[in-house]
């Protein structure tokens, strides 16, 4: 094969990755508009985003944290026990506490 047609079948191949790419992103985009975030219902490693403790998906430590969340379809979130705004701060939260006012 020569030179030319390698090029051009790779410039193809390029276009076509991120046509492909794109229409995925958009795919996510509409997906994720029709979820909303729920606090306190992901599980031990099965948190969908980071928090003040960690940066990734997967880390929390424990069960039913109040500030890890999971996306869940829009409006079911309370139906499952979980909110859909995290909690205002205290030894959960990985916030430090507010002190007592003296």
């Amino acid at each position: 094969m020569s030179t030319p047609n390698k090029l051009l079948q790779s410039a193809i191949a390029a276009v076509l990755a991120v046509a492909a790419a794109q229409g995925a992103h958009a795919q996510d985009k509409s997906a994720q508009s029709k979820q909303e975030k729920c606090y306190g219902i992901a599980k031990a490693g099965q948190n969908d985003c980071g928090t003040a403790r960690h940066s990734c998906a997967g880390k929390s430590t424990r069960d039913n944290a109040p500030d890890e969340w999971k996306y869940v379809p829009k409006g079911t979130c309370e139906k499952v026990g979980g909110r859909t705004s995290s909690s205002g701060g205290g030894a959960d939260s990985g916030k430090a506490p507010k002190s007592p006012a003296y």
